[in-house]
């Protein structure tokens, strides 16, 4: 008997694409006997054109219904079969939807199959891409041991090498023929399959209720997406992933053994954790939020027993029967391998593909390191063996990591009289840096100056790379960087965030320029973005000035980009806040350690890369020589004029479109040194400390560097000469610079690690509290005092929410102690009676304030100050003199003092917990989805899964 097929068209608001559907199906060989449409409330003209193609039933669904519930409403429709009492077992059901247009024979070919075979009651054609009609988009659907489903074949270009694969585990809804006492028996799809794996799961079911599902070449369907496409015009990955995650955990619940599901619906939510640290480590971040969604759906919706129960009822054969359906282990494997690979090889970069890359070892990148390392090892060889450093801007850092990471957050300033409050973000720097030499923290700093200038000069080599199709260029990039005056005169300041700033900046372009194709180089940027801005927070507007013109440059790629700067405002954040409401927010770009005083400088000063004040040593060098410093200005410009003639030429060259950028970084980066020495948030003394211009002089000096090696890339036969010329004289210029340790115009020296006298450091050991009062003499502007505690300050203690208390004789002293705090006010007032004699009693500050030590800075016999202070503690017999040491004259406070209370630490308040909580929450997550994976290189292949069928 003729079989009798009863097509149903699905539609849901394709009418762009319904008419070709029509018209395919209108034009079948063996057409439908019967065609049923069903218009899932559409929006457009749907419904006039199904109307038009004048079906035997026009049916219409409410807005949501999945295509499978829609198929099982039509099916209550059909016609039944004709004699009344005939058997159903030959009628088929055809299902499509707006977007499958069958070629002309697929019918027949569907129903040919089935004809001969008896036992078939499922068949599905081959896919073709509606875009692509000779690519197949979908053949055969298979699942691994654990239900993980499997497009056996997709996006192959369609060559017939898979038509003689037959019987299958699934096929997909589209085009799927299927008996219709099969699909009532059934009960059509699963209701907990909305959309993915329906069919798959449909097709399992009739497998195991003992019947056969087929593939079949010959029938051509053409479509224009999965089943998650229904309806919708685009899916975005994450969509598609929750979808196929939520399908995933339904089948696997349904599936199990009786024993198994308990133990498998109570892991649903603890493996959504686990598989999120795995999308993070993948760099898959926007997958998880679908793995939580499809457990907490899996856990509480209740689909899955009613399921269980109809596949109980159905269920005829074991599931042995469908082992050798299922994908092999090792060919899964395989598949993942390959899109992996293709995952990270990203699209095919036509600007990067012809461009042979300078090789490191080859094009001579590791000899222009070693050089800059001998260099550095003989300027700052006087580190060696030593335990740390000090002088200028720089205190040791605190002895062990756990005091590190104490100081990270909000919690107790142990600084002065102490205060509650944020701490610098540098403080997060320092305790990382720690890591390096866990063992012994302090020393760090020393592995900072011994390989500061081969660090600087391998990240210039790396980062030029992507300027220059020379080999040997990126090494004068790194000789340009690797010597730079910023960074030299920050390591002779210690200045140790600005030298930090320098060191990671190349990296930091690197990473950013990547960020566009590669979401572990955004979140490595974004930690990088997070170091640079905590150690010079003057560079924060100019970074976000060039982030603006990084996203406006990459619309394509934003996703990747825009998240970039979320560490470093997690970083900031309790210091911005504690900073505004102080009515501050400026002082948040101050420079984090020992304030320091520079030279006065210039806009043409810091054009020549002056941001001291000396002209990088030169007024020095010109002096000692006995030439006039005059002289240094037009010295010092001929020295920096070869980078800059190389930078401004590279705008009148080919290729000048690349230095653009540089460019615009080198402007960037002037402006800001510029601004800096405006910017002013406390004082020595009556010295005002200005923020450290150096910091933008590097992006200064990184914009002009890269400008000049774009320009020297395209000067043909005079490249050598001028490479060779502004080598040289960055050279030339960093001499008195590289040589500062030797002939002592450094401020910074080696150090034991010791920060106060043997004795304070002694009585620290036994009394954590005790406090030591520093008294250093400012001549006739007063005396500057300062409080630590224990063994003394660190670098990580210092503040910038904290300045150094100062009494100026030039004003009276009721008016400068109204504009302190409290704390501030009573510290001065203890040390204004004590370097003056008076009928204040100080026994009680001293004690509640638990000052065991007085210390007076060195100072000059002719400072009538200075003089003072020292007559006035000798003659007070509540202190014993002890002794001279490096750090001044030490008196020893006799009296009786008071252990002062402990203060509460960065995770004792719920402020300090939440600080640490969210910084652990945004960091760690940056540096999960930072550390690169790979996979290994394999060649790539077509994967087929072969059955028994397919060995015959």
């Amino acid at each position: 008997m003729r079989p009798r097929v009863t097509a149903i068209l699905v539609a849901h608001s394709g009418d762009e694409i319904l008419d070709r559907t029509l018209a395919a199906l209108a034009a079948q060989t063996r057409a439908p006997d019967v065609t049923i449409a069903v218009d899932v409330t559409s929006s457009d003209a749907t419904v006039a054109k199904l109307s038009a193609s004048a079906p035997a039933q026009l049916l219409s669904v409410r807005d949501g219904t999945t295509f499978g519930a829609a198929v099982t409403h039509a099916v209550q429709f059909a016609p039944d079969a004709e004699p009344p009492n005939a058997e159903h077992n030959n009628e088929w059901l055809w299902l499509l939807g707006h977007d499958n247009a069958p070629e002309p024979g697929a019918l027949a070919a569907l129903l040919g199959a089935v004809e001969i075979a008896p036992s078939v009651a499922v068949a599905g054609p081959k896919l073709m891409r509606a875009d692509e009609p000779s690519v197949i988009s979908g053949f055969g659907e298979t699942m691994s041991r654990f239900g993980t489903s499997v497009v056996l074949v997709e996006d192959e270009l369609d060559q017939a090498q898979h038509d003689t694969r037959d019987d299958v585990l699934g096929v997909a809804a589209a085009g799927m023929l299927v008996r219709r006492s099969l699909w009532t028996t059934l009960g059509g799809f699963d209701p907990g399959l909305p959309s993915v794996d329906a069919s798959l799961d449909f097709s399992v079911r009739a497998r195991l209720a003992g019947h056969r599902v087929v593939l079949v070449p010959g029938a051509r369907i053409s479509s224009a997406g999965g089943p998650e496409l229904f309806g919708r015009a685009s899916v975005s990955d994450r969509r598609r992933f929750r979808l196929r995650r939520m399908a995933l955990l339904h089948r696997r619940l349904v599936y199990s053994p009786t024993w198994a599901v308990a133990i498998h619906w109570l892991s649903l939510v603890p493996l959504a954790f686990v598989r999120s640290l795995v999308d993070l480590l993948a760099k898959h971040p926007s997958r998880i939020g679908g793995e939580f969604r499809a457990a907490f759906v899996a856990t509480f919706t209740g689909n899955v027993p009613a399921a269980r129960r109809k596949l109980r009822s159905e269920r005829v054969l074991g599931w042995g029967a469908i082992a050798s359906l299922r994908i092999p282990p090792a060919a899964l494997r395989e598949r993942r391998a390959q899109a992996r690979e293709a995952e990270l090889a990203g699209p095919f970069d036509v600007e990067e593909s012809y461009v042979r890359r300078a090789g490191f070892v080859s094009n001579g990148g590791m000899w222009a390191v070693l050089a800059v390392a001998i260099v550095g090892l003989l300027s700052y060889g006087a580190m060696i063996g030593a335990n740390s450093v000090t002088g200028g801007g720089l205190l040791p850092v605190s002895g062990s990591l756990s005091a590190l990471f104490a100081n990270i957050g909000v919690g107790w300033r142990e600084i002065g009289t102490g205060f509650f409050g944020a701490a610098d973000p540098f403080a997060a720097v320092l305790a990382v840096l720690g890591l390096l030499t866990f063992w012994a923290p302090p020393f760090s700093i020393v592995l900072v100056y011994l390989c500061a200038l081969p660090v600087a000069a391998l990240g210039a080599w790396f980062a030029s790379r992507r300027l220059s199709r020379s080999p040997w260029l990126p090494t004068l990039a790194a000789i340009l960087w690797g010597v730079a005056p910023s960074l030299l005169s920050a390591l002779a300041a210690g200045r140790l965030g600005a030298v930090l700033a320098h060191l990671l900046l190349p990296w930091l372009v690197l990473t950013a320029l990547n960020a566009r194709r590669s979401l572990a180089s955004g979140a490595a940027a974004a930690l990088l973005l997070a170091a640079v801005g905590a150690s010079a927070p003057s560079l924060i507007p100019a970074l976000a000035v060039l982030f603006v013109v990084l996203l406006v440059s990459q619309p394509t790629s934003i996703h990747r980009v825009v998240a970039i700067p979320i560490p470093m405002l997690a970083l900031f954040a309790p210091l911005v806040v504690q900073q505004f409401l102080r009515g501050n927010l400026l002082g948040v770009l101050a420079d984090p350690g020992v304030p320091l005083v520079d030279g006065a400088t210039s806009g043409w000063r810091l054009a020549l890369l002056d941001g001291a004040g000396n002209l990088n040593g030169w007024e020095g060098v010109l002096t000692s020589f006995g030439m006039p410093a005059s002289l240094g200005p037009l010295l010092v410009a001929g020295m920096v004029a070869p980078v800059g003639v190389l930078a401004i030429l590279a705008l009148f060259v080919p290729g000048s479109r690349r230095a653009i950028p540089a460019l615009v970084v080198a402007l960037v980066g002037f402006l800001t040194a510029v601004a800096a020495t405006h910017l002013q948030f406390a004082a020595l003394g009556t010295q005002p400390v200005t923020v450290w211009p150096g910091a933008g002089l590097s992006l200064f000096w990184l914009g002009l560097s890269a400008a000049a090696i774009v320009g020297l890339d395209a000067l043909g036969r005079a490249t050598g000469t001028w490479a060779v010329l502004a080598g040289v004289a960055t050279m030339v210029l960093a001499l008195p610079l590289l040589a500062a340790m030797a002939i002592g115009t450094a401020a910074v020296q080696p150090t034991a690690g010791r920060i106060l006298p043997a004795l304070v450091t002694a009585e620290a050991s036994t009394h954590p509290s005790a406090g030591t009062l520093t008294i250093a003499s400012e001549g006739r502007a007063g005396i500057a005092v300062s409080l630590q505690r224990g063994a003394g300050a660190t670098l990580d203690d210092q503040s910038t929410l904290n300045g150094q208390t100062t009494l100026h004789r030039t004003v009276s002293q009721a008016d400068q102690l109204r504009t302190i705090g409290a704390d501030q006010r009573r510290l001065a007032t203890l040390a204004g009676n004590l370097a003056s004699r008076s009928g204040y009693d100080v026994q009680k500050d001293l004690s509640d304030l638990d000052i065991r030590f007085v210390i007076v800075a060195p100072g000059s016999d002719q400072d009538d100050t200075y003089l003072r202070v020292v007559k006035s503690l000798a003659s007070n017999e509540l202190f014993t003199p002890v002794a001279s040491t490096t750090d001044g004259l030490l008196w020893r406070y006799v009296g009786d003092t008071a252990t002062v209370a402990g203060h509460p630490g960065n995770d004792d308040t719920v402020t300090g917990r939440f600080t640490l909580i969210g910084l652990a929450l945004v960091f760690g997550i940056t540096v999960l989805l930072a550390i690169p994976v790979g996979g290994r290189w394999r060649r790539p292949r077509a994967v087929s899964v072969l059955t028994k069928e397919d060995h015959g």
